[in-house]
């Protein structure tokens, strides 16, 4: 997505009503190098008329540019700057809300006292029917200690809550599921992992994010031990099943084998390292992995991988995945001829796209065109729904493949937004959880509702 780096505003301007002002005010704006989006037309009057313009610029600076060239323009007054990404989350973008109306007696006794003890003593009785009487089952816990934050890195938890609670809508828009932002000011580990165990029962699952590693590994690991639910980071695993996806379609078009192919992930970070475990999974080799860290390199080693270097890496692979968030780290020259190359740090890539292929590649990508939110809602949907105790490899890998499906030609992968995609991960999860044993609920019915 071109714009997803750029400053983004919506310019409030009053043009009087005469052939070619409005043309005056968009040339004005791309003379300057901004770049115009969406007009709606706000006021009509005898004279004038008041348009909202969406603009885009490059940083603060070239917005400052765009606004001076436009109080320039004869005709046109500008009336307004508005952030719109601002408005939207003043107030926050969540809220838990009733399912039901309360106006009567009647209503009060059904949803509250007397009524509720009943459905109380059931669940003393029967604790499993919580499932059927309570949001449980669709309440997700979303923790955060806000370490790592995509592109912003250590901001603290409070800072991390508006990332949270975008989380929280996508999950409800794609999927249905309620997520429950919960900041934890802490980075301690056994803190961490105490703190989530003791709230986890309100929670049909648990989803871990912008933790940093290698805190995130032990944090992770061990609530999988404790809980009996779905806990997923998906910062790791999410990012995981995109990528691997991709890639799948990716080699698609080199037309590359995988199970041939050698692989290489440079950056073993959080995703790095759960990309480099899913790719050894999907092609049954190990995967060469290179990072400045020895202790990375160790896990990764002993996940089956083997340790290398950049430079060998890219003499290697015919595969290569870049995670490592330093803009420019290849340069054209490392590029081998037939080279799939995936360079998916944000906002910068290790190399950018066109010169990658440039230089020889079959294929090349950046982080832009794969979109983790394709994987976490489908997957912990499904998860929850057949009820398992925990996410196996063979249902991130089935998410994958489901996802690299599913992607219209032209794509890499499908839209995040596709509601349809997200619902078939959700069935292809839950019948992966069935087949390996490990799904719990009745899902009798449950397929043919999909």
């Amino acid at each position: 997505m071109w714009w997803s780096n750029k400053i983004v505003r919506v310019l409030r301007c009053r043009n009087e009503q005469r052939s070619g002002t409005l043309g005056s005010l968009l040339t004005a704006i791309g003379a300057v190098g901004g770049l115009v989006g969406e007009i709606k037309v706000i006021r009509v009057g005898r004279e004038t008329m008041v348009r909202d313009v969406m603009v885009f610029a490059d940083d603060f600076s070239h917005l400052n540019i765009i606004l001076e060239a436009i109080h320039h323009t004869p005709g046109v007054k500008l009336l307004e700057v508005r952030d719109e990404v601002l408005e939207m989350h003043r107030g926050g973008k969540i809220a838990v809300r009733s399912r039901y109306s309360v106006k009567t007696p009647t209503d009060l006794r059904k949803v509250y006292t007397p009524g509720v003890a009943e459905v109380s003593l059931r669940i003393k009785e029967n604790p499993e029917e919580a499932r059927l009487y309570t949001a449980i089952p669709h309440l997700v816990a979303i923790v955060t200690d806000g370490t790592a934050v995509l592109g912003l890195g250590d901001i603290g938890p409070l800072a991390a809550m508006p990332v949270m609670e975008g989380k929280a809508t996508l999950m409800e828009t794609l999927v249905g599921l309620s997520g429950m932002p919960i900041l934890l000011n802490t980075h301690n580990v056994d803190e961490i992992v105490d703190t989530v165990a003791r709230i986890a029962l309100t929670f049909g699952a648990i989803q871990l994010e912008d933790i940093s590693a290698p805190r995130c590994f032990e944090i992770e690991e061990r609530l999988i031990e404790q809980l009996d639910m779905p806990v997923i980071h998906d910062d790791q695993h999410g990012t995981a099943v995109v990528v691997a996806a991709a890639l799948l379609n990716a080699i698609r078009l080199a037309k590359m084998d995988i199970e041939s192919a050698t692989i290489g992930q440079i950056g073993l970070g959080a995703a790095g390292y759960s990309i480099a475990k899913m790719l050894k999974n999907l092609s049954g080799r190990p995967v060469l992995g290179a990072d400045l860290s020895a202790d990375a390199l160790r896990r990764h080693e002993e996940a089956g991988g083997i340790p290398s270097t950049l430079e060998e890496i890219m003499a290697k692979a015919d595969i290569v995945v870049a995670t490592t968030g330093v803009p420019g780290l290849i340069k054209p020259e490392m590029i081998r001829a037939g080279q799939v190359m995936l360079a998916l740090s944000n906002p910068a890539p290790e190399i950018e796209p066109e010169l990658a292929m440039e230089a020889g590649a079959s294929f090349a990508a950046d982080g832009k065109s794969v979109n983790n939110v394709l994987g976490f809602p489908g997957i912990l949907r499904g998860a929850i729904d057949a009820n398992v105790p925990y996410v196996s490899e063979n249902m991130y890998l089935v998410a994958a493949k489901t996802i690299a499906s599913l992607t219209q030609t032209g794509e890499l992968v499908p839209n995040p937004l596709n509601r349809e995609v997200h619902w078939k991960v959700a069935r292809a999860v839950a019948q992966a959880a069935l087949d390996e044993g490990l799904a719990r609920a009745d899902l009798s019915g449950y397929f043919d509702n999909l």
